[in-house]
């Protein structure tokens, strides 16, 4: 039976001991955290295809479970940049009822990810693919917001990349003049506002006072807040949530049961294993993020899946999108000073009450404000530097970030994780086969017709060849071979088949094979296969001088 992880939120522990003063840590950074989540999960929606009340219905219910249940102290779950492109091509091409019914079943897959203990695995990801999606991703979400940010009237933009390119191109006689100045100022307002973990702690003048309390106001709400007041008063000709939405509820909405079929479940396996993939890698990345960031103690990775799969098995049944960990609002959450898992159920809260008070306020929210601040999420997603970078690695790494990254952006992030998966792993074991060699062993006294070989590294089916042709190598009148194996640190059965043909190759030429100082897992490898009693028992022995010493 399989080991199973056991299910004990972060949260538990994490009141162990709780006080009034890691309270107030907690309400400031959760309401700090709802301020700036309240534009993201909008704008995040809107760019996904779907209303803008699913990116905050998301950021409450997800935001609340994650928190509450999830491994990490501090991290900030709900509606992601990194699902933008995901979640408007799975709607375009299966509808919106089945990227409900997609992202249930991948909530079901990260639970069981995180119940088999397999939350490990996704650290195994190579860095380079990382990088190459996250900076594909991020190009892409650029590239979807400059409809909005210029005003450009198509109906509905296409998924594909070079679509999406023609149907820019085709209309830019559209441009409203007004949107992109909305836009672009939105986009200064958030790169300029003074950011507060930038600000000194040593005293300061009083203007220098009034610009530490203005960066205590996060940037994005401030050119929220100032693109819908200039929008409503001036009665500016843009496009607005108003407009295209018809604004947001007050209230969370009722529970739905979205429209099932198995017939529909078999179409959506590859939508299912990209939330999946993304959301676990996302929300790990994030989390090993916090770690760093916040003195806490070190995430679980496999309740941090479980936490992850209950919020997006629930949440679309209330109308919600994919979730996963934040990395933005988490640092945020981190800077604000939060203590424990008790800041995110805060923020949620915090959301809800937004929601509830203030829903009617967004109908004047210009989408060309949104997609400026978008532009600055994805600058911010990118790890750009790593392309100046790149003539610093091996070429391998290179071909496996510049590729992933285009194929990505030319087709989706399934594709471009599935063929950078294959391209580290072929360049691994070519790598590994480099490192596998087989050297002339420096023995002096070895009798004539005697030739001794050191093995190096591990003999697997990626080294085989250097193995297979050291038969040619041999002079005539060899009277045997000594393999010295104390520097094989490992062998499959690819590596064993080629010392059988080896030693078969040796017999038919009356030439001996001895094998010395061989480690614990080829000996045991070669004793269960049954090549000891083939090779012979006095063919293994501890050192090459007792191997001489047999043709002496």
């Amino acid at each position: 039976m399989l080991p199973l992880h056991p299910f004990r939120p972060r949260l538990v522990d994490a009141l162990q001991g709780y006080d009034a003063a890691k309270f107030a840590r907690d309400v400031g950074a959760g309401l700090t955290v709802g301020i700036v989540a309240l534009p993201l999960a909008m704008a995040f929606a809107i760019a996904s295809g779907v209303k803008p009340e699913a990116g905050i219905f998301t950021a409450i219910i997800a935001g609340f479970l994650i928190s509450a249940l999830g491994g990490s102290s501090v991290q900030i779950g709900g509606p992601a940049g990194a699902f933008i492109v995901i979640v408007y091509g799975i709607v375009e091409r299966y509808g919106l009822a089945n990227l409900l019914i997609a992202t249930i079943l991948a909530g079901v897959l990260l639970f069981a990810m995180g119940l088999l203990k397999l939350g490990a695995l996704v650290r195994y990801v190579p860095v380079p693919i990382i990088i190459g999606f996250t900076n594909g991703i991020a190009v892409l979400i650029a590239l979807s917001q400059v409809k909005d940010l210029l005003g450009l009237r198509i109906d509905k933009m296409p998924s594909d990349f070079f679509a999406q390119i023609e149907a820019l191109g085709s209309h830019l006689g559209t441009i409203e003049p007004v949107a992109p100045l909305i836009g672009l100022a939105s986009l200064a307002v958030v790169v300029l506002w003074p950011k507060s973990y930038t600000m000194p702690q040593a005293p300061v003048s009083a203007w220098g006072k009034v610009v530490r309390g203005l960066a205590h106001l996060p940037g994005t709400v401030v050119a929220l807040a100032l693109a819908t007041t200039a929008t409503a008063l001036l009665k500016l000709p843009v496009q607005t949530i108003g407009s295209r939405c018809g604004g947001i509820p007050q209230g969370l909405p009722a529970f739905a049961l979205p429209e099932f079929s198995w017939s529909t479940v078999k179409q959506l396996v590859f939508p299912t294993l990209t939330i999946a993939l993304l959301g676990a890698i996302e929300s790990l990345l994030c989390a090993r993020v916090a770690d760093n960031a916040a003195d806490v103690p070190r995430h679980d990775p496999n309740q941090e899946l479980m936490a992850q799969g209950i919020a997006n098995v629930v949440t679309p049944f209330f109308g919600g999108i994919p979730a996963t960990g934040t990395i933005a609002r988490t640092i945020t959450n981190v800077r604000a000073g939060a203590a424990s898992p008790v800041a995110g159920i805060v923020h949620a809260l915090a959301l809800l009450a937004i929601v509830l008070a203030a829903a009617p306020l967004a109908l004047h929210v210009p989408l060309a404000a949104l997609a400026g601040i978008l532009l600055f999420v994805a600058w911010n997603m990118g790890e750009w530097h790593e392309f100046a970078r790149l003539k610093r690695f091996s070429p391998q790494y290179r071909t496996i970030l510049v590729g992933t990254f285009v194929l990505t952006v030319v087709f989706d992030l399934t594709v471009a994780v599935e063929i950078g998966l294959v391209l580290a792993c072929v360049f691994f074991i070519w790598r590994m086969g480099q490192l596998f060699a087989v050297r002339p062993h420096g023995t002096d006294d070895v009798p004539p017709g005697v030739f001794v070989f050191e093995l190096y590294g591990s003999l697997f089916f990626g080294a085989v060849g250097k193995i297979e042709v050291l038969p040619g190598q041999l002079p005539e009148g060899t009277r045997a071979v000594v393999l010295e194996m104390h520097r094989l640190i490992s062998m499959d059965t690819s590596g064993l088949e080629a010392l059988q043909q080896l030693h078969r190759t040796l017999k038919r030429r009356e030439i001996g094979l001895v094998l010395a100082n061989v480690n614990e897992q080829p000996l045991s490898l070669i004793r269960r296969s049954g090549f000891e009693a083939v090779i012979g028992a006095d063919a293994i022995v501890p050192n090459v001088a007792e191997a001489v010493e047999q043709f002496g």
